[in-house]
């Protein structure tokens, strides 16, 4: 029988609390693992942000660029009027003696200071001592070498008397600090005396307001925008991603086995379409659960009803064939040997009866199971003992291995009794005639038995299906004990319906190994089993060495005897020898 389906359901872990800013990497690192929208969201922001940034930087930067030209501009004009109106100013002076010269200059700065819009005003005769010539003179707090007023400017203005030159600078300021400057420096010409440097120094304090100012509006602005389009990107996902959320809830329960679920269908759009066509196949899939549904209820009933209707006549057609095999020596050879055939094949047809009645019985779910104290150690042996004489049959020495599983456990005595015999049987068959090996062990949550043979084993693909009904690994071989095809099927519902599994490993030349494990105290199984299902490179040559000793002899429960050390799972229990 092919292990039960059970309902899939898609269950999520809830999130640890936020309070815990602890918990708060591993809850975004889930948000991220399992929302779309979360991500698409962060996504969406990040890219923004990162666009913003880069436009408000490149913006900045760009008007921080052009406030400065336009300012450099404005600058150069206005120290060039001031320098064509003191010019002018010189221009009409006439040649006289050098205190009226001076009073021209004294006029020709007059004309600076209130064309020009510079506070900082210098001025020096270029070349050597003139006679009458005007003296140096400046207007704020600079010297000729100094940061202000470098010396490699100085040489350029002498340099080119019909161009201006200009420089950025730090000008100080009347709290000892530094302010951004510009310094314009140009020749002044007294005619027929002598040429002066001409620099206006000219303060851009104004122009760091102005752009930080600029600077913080779009910022600003970047930031709203940033939000706004993570508004705009959170409506749109909301609308997208609640329909894909509905439709995965209602998957799950629809896997679950809800079969009545559907999805809203809301307008005409594609999450609509794709609403009704999922509406339309949740149709189809019920329709035909229902219909295999019923199906399998009329093949169980009538499985169920065949069997017991064949009950009687059956019942019947035993005694009879009983009663001709007890007169076969009677009768001549053939005959004899049709009775004895005749007798055998009854017994395997009522087996067959009585597994199909219990195949049934798994498939309408209506098995019980009844639980007692056993100790499943025991219980091997008990089982061990019944088969003696079919291992001798087969030349097979059956050993049992048992460290643990002395202590009782509830359990079905009669049903895992029944998959004992049923994996021993097919062991002795399949075996080889070769030992065969019976472990008992046990741990703290379950208590399992290994059945291991030396036979020739089955390849994957068989090992794939042992558990399928009326399937035999190898076809032409035949049947040496009997059976019916189902006594693994069988066998599997047993483990299942305690809570148990059974599991198979197998390999060609190596042999089988069959592992019954079940919890002890009817919860399902926590980690691994107590006896490892593949054995490893194993050989028959080990088994061997293994001996033959003893039978186990230690008190059943309930004979007023206190157990044992081996009883209470010691790990150096004495093991059970070869049944002879």
């Amino acid at each position: 029988m092919a292990a039960p389906t059970t309902g899939v359901t898609a269950t999520r872990t809830p999130l640890k609390g936020w309070r815990l800013w602890r918990a708060w990497p591993g809850n975004i690192a889930t948000l991220w693992r399992r929302s779309l929208r979360f991500r698409t969201l962060v996504a969406t922001l990040g890219l923004t942000a990162v666009a913003v940034i880069i436009a408000c930087v490149w913006m900045a930067l760009a008007i921080q660029n052009d406030l400065f030209d336009s300012r450099k501009d404005q600058v150069l004009s206005d120290a060039a009027q001031a320098r064509s109106a003191a010019q002018v100013t010189l221009d009409a002076a006439v040649q006289s003696d050098g205190v009226q010269l001076q009073n021209v200059m004294a006029l020709a700065t007059r004309t600076l200071t209130d064309q020009s819009s510079s506070d900082l005003l210098a001025v020096f005769r270029i070349g050597p001592p003139v006679p009458n010539a005007p003296q140096d003179f400046s207007i704020g707090s600079f010297e000729p070498g100094d940061e202000v007023l470098t010396e490699a400017m100085r040489t350029s203005v002498r340099a080119n008397p019909e161009r201006q030159i200009w420089q950025s600078v730090a000008l100080p300021t009347g709290d000892g600090d530094t302010t951004p400057g510009i310094m314009v420096g140009q020749q002044l010409t007294v005619p027929g005396v002598a040429s002066y440097e001409l620099y206006l120094g000219y303060d851009l304090a104004n122009a760091p307001q102005t752009l930080g100012f600029v600077q913080g509006t779009l910022w600003v602005v970047g930031i709203g925008l940033v939000l706004l389009i993570g508004a705009i990107a959170w409506f749109v996902l909301r609308s997208v991603t609640t329909p894909i959320s509905e439709a995965a809830d209602t998957s799950a329960q629809l896997a679950a086995g809800e079969l009545g679920v559907r999805l809203p269908v809301r307008g005409e759009d594609e999450l609509a379409t794709l609403g009704r066509s999922f509406n339309a196949m949740a149709d189809s899939i019920e329709s035909q659960i229902k219909e295999l549904a019923e199906l399998s209820l009329v093949q169980q009933r009538f499985v169920s009803d065949v069997s017991h209707e064949l009950r009687t006549p059956l019942t019947t057609i035993r005694l009879a064939a009983d009663m001709i095999n007890d007169q076969r020596d009677d009768f001549d050879p053939a005959t004899a040997r049709a009775a004895e055939l005749l007798n055998a094949q009854v017994q395997r047809f009522e087996l067959l009866l009585t597994d199909l009645l219990e195949i049934s019985r798994y498939d309408a779910g209506s098995v019980q199971l009844d639980l007692e104290p056993t100790s499943l150690a025991h219980l091997a042996e008990d089982v061990i003992a019944s088969m003696e004489q079919l291992a001798e049959q087969h030349g097979s020495d059956v050993r049992l291995v048992a460290p643990g599983g002395y202590s009782p456990v509830e359990m079905d005595p009669r049903r895992v009794r029944r998959v004992v015999r049923n994996l021993l049987g097919n062991a002795i068959e399949h075996g080889e005639g070769r030992p065969i090996v019976v472990t008992v062990d046990s741990n703290q949550h379950a208590v399992a038995i290994g059945v291991r043979d030396f036979g020739l084993g089955m390849k994957p693909e068989d090992v794939e299906r042992v558990f399928d009904r009326f399937w035999r690994a190898d076809p032409s071989r035949t049947r040496t004990i009997g059976g019916t095809g189902l006594g693994l099927s069988i066998a599997l519902g047993d483990a299942k319906l305690h809570g148990g599994e059974l599991a198979v490993w197998s390999g060609l030349g190596r042999g089988t190994h069959f592992v019954l494990t079940l919890p002890r105290r009817g919860i399902p199984l926590q980690g691994a089993s107590p006896i490892a299902i593949d054995p490893g490179d194993d050989s028959i040559a080990g088994v061997e060495d293994l001996g033959l000793t003893q039978p186990i002899d230690l008190p059943r429960p309930g004979n007023g005897q206190p157990p044992s050390s081996a009883a209470t799972g010691a790990t150096d229990a004495p093991t059970r020898g070869g049944v002879s």
